[in-house]
């Protein structure tokens, strides 16, 4: 199992990254302050390391809330399409029930150990009014129990200036679908 804990060159590295991406997208996160954000990232540094895992995959990880209730600021992939985690099943189930071709790996168990959260379709959604997303890609979302049980899983990208959610069977993959995920710092 991989440490879960950057050394402080590469957390040092990480937080310019961020700062920096922060302050090129202001319109992601209008009426938040880099002063506040952080140090909360330096008093959690598994929360770093999560980051870190987004960052290595492409992923762009950006502020895009803040949640007064629970002193949380959410950060999630924000790169232009999927990032580089793709030709993934959605769980270990579908993964597990492929008899030829399996793919590498799938989606929840990535997120989780990557220490991240795979986004909602709401959360989807939310991302897409900060910009334009998966216009050529798609993205695993995290698909409701009910669909799952039925052996289905959705997705989401925008075409056509729109949004779109899908479903495929939850052991399919694609070169071009990969998966967005969220971390609460």
């Amino acid at each position: 199992m991989k440490k879960k804990a950057l050394t402080p060159e590469q957390s040092e590295t990480l937080l310019k990254v961020l700062k920096t991406r922060f302050e090129k997208n202001m319109n992601r996160h209008n009426d938040l302050k880099w002063e506040k954000i952080q140090p909360k990232l330096e008093a959690n540094p598994e929360k770093l390391w999560s980051l870190n895992e987004m960052e290595t995959t492409e992923g762009e990880p950006d502020v895009v809330d803040y949640n007064k209730k629970t002193d949380e600021y959410l950060f999630f992939d924000c790169s232009p399409e999927s990032p580089k985690r793709r030709s993934l099943c959605y769980d270990y189930q579908a993964w597990d029930s492929r008899k030829a071709n399996k793919p590498e790996s799938n989606v929840i168990d990535m997120a989780a150990e990557m220490g991240i959260e795979l986004l909602t379709e709401e959360q989807y959604r939310q991302l897409q009014e900060l910009g334009k997303f998966d216009q050529k890609t798609s993205s695993w979302v995290k698909t409701p129990a009910s669909i799952r049980e039925l052996g289905g899983a959705i997705f989401c990208d925008r075409r056509y200036n729109t949004v779109f959610m899908y479903h495929n069977g939850a052991d399919s993959y694609y070169a071009a679908r990969g998966f967005r995920g969220m971390v609460k710092v």
